[in-house]
């Protein structure tokens, strides 16, 4: 090539660079990919707000704030933002809170199984709830065993189930199901269920052939594949972004994992965090939520990290937190279906403290209808009491103070049968437990009966078929499973009382615990005015500081201060002389030395209320003092030093000391203060003669 013509090969290639690179600058950058979702934060502090329910059980539309639920159980959001509610109980209706806070009713008109359209259908116990990609709901009906789903045409139908409980695959109208409790649809339209008692996990096809998934003929506690792998009571599912199906294995206390091969492994296992999963959700990085019967909120990374969102927080825990669900903001929902609320978590700026909440039942809430019923026959006569809400127990491992009776003990004779109190119907999941144990027990709404052999009398036979027995290969009786939706009569029997004699009566929701008192029992009585045995106070070593030679107890008048106690104790009326009950309210008043209240003390200030139970663990060292409880092997006699400084009360667990500091040096009288849940004052050694030191 010549000369020339390399020239002009170099003059055109430099003209189409330019062209090209003016091209490149003229025309406008192609737009950035839109980015993806925000990564789910692990161990955010959250802010619970209360989002429906009054935490009255009951039912009524309308505002959030004042609708009302009788047991709001599995949630689903949808894309609009409305929140669906399977409230079951007395209402078995499912209900929406829609995003500016009305609450109303989708579907359900009082208990039974009628298809239909929607405000005339009827269900029994509706539990797990999930939405398909067209709009449609699905939901377990637990008491019908069948799983129903509510179109977007308004019509309620059954897609498969034939109303009896069983266990049969086959086509939908043929198959059977045993109280299924958890529900989710794939982008297929395939629906997953949860079929709690027959511990298994069965998919309806979009054909409406039902097939099982997981799961064979006796609950365990086996990874695997089809019927080689075993579940113990399954209680909701959700699906993340692989197409796994997550299991809250309820009595495994685990997560459990089906892949779409049909594997079935343990995603999460008992000994974490998590004790007894009740619901689940799974962010867009499937990042999952599960409840649990503690009250807790925790979160589980895809690399197996567990971080308690609850514990993370000033906010007590829920106390029966059995419906989760998730929105596009990462905001969580929760139902406390024991507390008869709906609630939204949403992640505080680092370093926020989270502000109270309204959670658990309203403290003025009524308390279940008993008709002045007693759990022993005669029903309507008198028995004796034997324990109070509040007292200290102690441990077989020698410790006085370690933990609150939360309950109400009432004396029987072993294998005396424990009748209903109220009509009733059995919401927990786990109703029972503890078969053979002295703690064996059943929970019925918002009764606990404790100390009694569930649903069988004294020789271990089955009241009737609501009792089902699980027993092992060597006949030994494992478990009494009692479904969640079964319904009992005030009078029924519930079991016989085991060897500790007396029935435990718990009334509320777990950590909410109301006193039983307050039932109004019929022939109960109580005239008898506590005793007040000693008053004291106590160092900053909590020791107790001695009285001087005059007979007066020096008290520093700066410092950290000190801790009064009252050791006080009760009777009602025709008790065993022998039978001491703890008071349920002391405190104490500070006196000039002649006996007249300062300003600020013209009532008792009463610190420690047995009205309702506190959650914290704490509690019991908070309310009495180290001397406390039955500190003599072998001996019979509860001592109850009350440190009422301290405040136990409303559910409130608080520290506290007196500081005499604002006082002149002088001489004053501590005078200590107890009274019953029927107002009788104390009497006894109510005052102590004190020094305030310059």
């Amino acid at each position: 090539m010549t000369r020339a013509r390399w020239a002009m090969v170099a003059l055109v290639g430099v003209a189409v660079a330019a062209a090209l690179t003016w091209t490149f600058l003229r025309e406008p950058a192609a737009p950035a990919p839109p980015p993806g979702p925000v990564a789910t934060v692990l161990g955010w502090t959250p802010q619970v707000s209360l989002l429906a329910g009054d935490g009255v059980g009951g039912l009524r539309d309308g505002a959030a704030a004042q609708a009302r639920f009788a047991d709001p159980y599995g949630l689903v959001l949808d894309a609009h933002g409305v929140l669906y509610v399977a409230d079951a109980g007395d209402n078995n209706r499912i209900r929406r809170v829609f995003a500016d806070g009305r609450v109303d009713t989708l579907a359900g008109q009082g208990e039974g199984w009628r298809d239909g359209p929607a405000l005339q259908a009827q269900f029994n116990t509706p539990s797990g709830i999930a939405l398909d990609g067209a709009g449609n709901v699905f939901v377990a009906d637990t008491g019908n065993h069948v799983i129903r789903r509510i179109g977007t045409d308004g019509v309620v139908s059954t897609i498969a189930g034939d109303g009896t409980a069983g266990y049969a695959d086959g086509p939908a109208a043929q198959a059977r199901f045993d109280g299924p409790m958890g529900v989710a649809v794939d982008a297929g339209g395939r629906v997953f269920v949860a079929d709690t008692w027959n511990d298994r996990i069965r998919v309806i096809e979009p054909d409406g052939q039902v097939r099982t998934l997981a799961g064979g003929d006796a609950p365990g506690n086996v990874d695997g594949a089809g019927v080689g792998a075993r579940l113990d009571t399954p209680v909701a599912l959700a699906l993340d972004s692989h197409g796994n199906l997550l299991v809250a294995d309820l009595l495994n206390g685990a997560i459990r994992r089906l892949a779409p091969d049909g594997t079935l492994d343990t995603l999460l296992a008992r000994g974490s965090l998590l004790n007894g999963p009740l619901a689940l959700a799974v962010t867009h990085d499937d990042v999952v939520y599960a409840s649990d019967f503690d009250g807790k909120v925790v979160q589980l990374s895809a690399l197996g990290h567990v971080v308690d969102l609850t514990g993370a927080s000033a906010q007590p825990r829920f106390s029966r937190p059995s419906g989760l669900a998730l929105d596009a903001d990462g905001g969580l929902y929760v139902s406390d279906a024991a507390s008869y609320r709906v609630h939204r978590l949403r992640a505080l700026a680092a370093g926020a403290t989270p502000a109270p909440s309204l959670i658990g039942p309203a403290a003025d809430a009524a308390l279940p209808d008993t008709g002045g019923r007693w759990p022993l026959a005669p029903q309507l006569g008198w028995h004796e009491v034997v324990g109070t809400l509040g007292e200290v127990r102690g441990n077989f491992s020698g410790e006085s103070r370690h933990h609150l009776h939360d309950g109400f003990d009432i004396r029987g004779d072993v294998g005396q049968t424990v009748l209903a109190m109220a009509d009733a119907k059995v919401s927990s999941p786990f109703p029972s437990w503890s078969v053979g144990g002295q703690a064996e027990g059943l929970s019925l709404d918002r009764l606990r009966y404790i100390h009694m052999k569930v649903g069988r009398d004294a020789r271990d036979r089955a009241f009737d078929a609501r009792w089902p027995q699980l027993r092992d290969l060597d006949g030994k009786l494992e478990r009494v499973r009692v479904r969640r939706g079964t319904r009992f009569k005030a009078g029924e029997p519930l079991g016989s009382i085991n060897r500790m004699a007396h029935v435990h009566l718990s009334v509320g929701a777990g950590g909410f615990q109301r006193n039983a008192v307050a039932l109004g029992f019929v022939g109960y009585a109580d005239s008898f005015a506590p005793r007040i045995t000693d008053v004291a106070v106590l160092d900053d070593l909590d020791q107790p500081i001695k009285a001087g030679a005059n007979g007066r107890v020096p008290i520093p008048r700066v410092g950290p201060g000190v801790q009064i106690v009252v050791e006080a104790w009760d009777q009602v009326d025709n008790n065993l002389p022998r039978r001491r009950l703890g008071a349920y309210q002391v405190g104490y008043q500070i006196l000039d030395a002649a006996g007249t209240p300062l300003a600020g003390y013209e009532q008792p200030r009463f610190n420690i209320v047995f009205n309702r139970m506190p959650r914290e663990d704490s509690a019991t060292v908070v309310a009495y003092a180290p001397d406390s409880g039955i500190t003599v092997h072998g001996s019979a006699v509860t001592r109850f030093r009350y440190l009422v400084t301290n405040t136990v009360r409303d559910g409130l667990v608080e520290t506290g000391r007196w500081q005499p500091e604002a006082l002149p040096a002088g001489d004053y009288i501590i005078r200590g203060s107890a009274r019953d849940y029927s107002g009788n004052e104390a009497i006894g050694e109510r005052e102590l003669n004190i020094t305030v030191l310059p």
